[in-house]
């Protein structure tokens, strides 16, 4: 029988196995490739920390309740984990018109060895992109939303702080649009040098200086034009608002959990006039610039860097384990993050 990992608790997974249901006319039955992990918002479910975890969510009114009002979405154990898998289409329904048995898919599926889901569920994967690549559009997505929130243009000065795979991939696009300083802030080494691979001009680690003091000497005292905070810490948002010169632009990307604590509001907050664009989310349509861009634009859009060779992935899956070791590699990402980049999952 397949087998996929759930987590059962806070910190806790477990392999569990199951039966595939029988395929229904519009669907397609697939085995797995490839998985990917997204870490920030993945993390805070399986810790048991993320709002959801404690409240319901009430899309209608855009308002959190408690759990016990009855209204809303929420998260609850036992949950699967993983972000996108990649996998090889061994049988299709009757009804299926867009694939046939043979075809690379890849979706928005969690970690398991077999997947049964609707054909609309999975993509098509261009002949020409790696595994390691389709499982890196999630990350690349959200960043193409942070920069074009943060309306990045060409001259513009630009700090990331935060260079899991959304940082690093901010940091890619953030060249492509024109960026005459990249600043790019991390205190994990492993990803402080993969960052200046990927086109970041200064790196700083703030565990070893005043960050926001730090821009500011090397932007001639004015600070960045936008400041792009995807690590999650409320100290790394307050070091971005620091580091924001007067009128300028701060885009969180992280879902923040807990309270703020290291995030103070009546300081350079209220002086500098910034503007603030929260929740830099794929999902939170529509974008501030609709019509003209939507969700399946920059999708599209992202395939298309990704095509023409313009956003790099290679070190970013790291580490990469089989399947039978991914209960431990979880918990290093979760007690030992400094060793990580994006978790990738392999079956083969």
């Amino acid at each position: 029988m397949p087998k996929e990992v759930v987590a059962i608790a806070p910190r806790r997974l477990v392999f569990r196995e199951y039966d595939e249901p029988p395929l229904k006319p519009n669907e397609i039955h697939m085995r797995s490739r490839l998985s990917a992990e997204k870490h920030g918002t993945t993390l805070a479910l399986y810790r048991g920390l993320s709002p959801l975890n404690e409240k319901v969510y009430d899309s209608k009114l855009g308002l959190f309740f408690p759990k016990d009002s009855g209204r809303g979405w929420t998260a609850s154990f036992p949950m699967h984990i993983g972000n996108i898998t990649v996998g090889i289409i061994t049988e299709v329904g009757n009804a299926v018109t867009n694939f046939k048995v043979g075809d690379r898919v890849y979706g928005y599926l969690p970690i398991k060895e077999t997947h049964t889901v609707v054909e609309n569920r999975v993509y098509s994967a261009p002949p020409e992109l790696r595994d390691e690549e389709l499982v890196c559009i999630d990350p690349a997505a959200v960043a193409l939303i942070a920069i074009r929130e943060g309306n990045v243009k060409i001259g513009e000065k630009v700090a990331i702080f935060g260079l899991g795979a959304i940082g690093l991939m901010a940091v890619q696009m953030a060249k492509i649009s024109g960026s005459t300083l990249i600043i790019s802030v991390e205190p994990f080494e492993k990803r402080r040098k993969l960052t200046l691979r990927f086109g970041a001009d200064i790196v700083f680690d703030p565990k070893g200086c005043d960050v926001g003091l730090e821009i500011r000497k090397v932007t001639e005292e004015s600070g960045v034009d936008v400041s792009i905070e995807t690590s999650g810490s409320y100290q790394a948002l307050h070091q971005a608002v620091r580091a924001t010169r007067y009128g300028g632009t701060i885009v969180p990307v992280s879902w923040y959990h807990g309270e703020a604590k290291g995030l103070n509001l009546g300081e350079e907050w209220h002086f500098n006039r910034h503007t603030m664009v929260s929740g830099a989310r794929v999902e939170s349509e529509p974008y501030r610039d609709h019509p003209r861009w939507d969700r399946k634009r920059v999708y599209e859009t992202v395939i298309k860097l990704l095509r023409q060779k313009r956003l790099d992935v290679d070190g970013i899956l790291d580490p990469v384990v089989k399947f039978e070791d991914v209960i431990e590699a979880y918990r290093m990402i979760d007690e030992e993050p400094e060793k990580t980049i994006k978790l990738g999952v392999k079956y083969e």
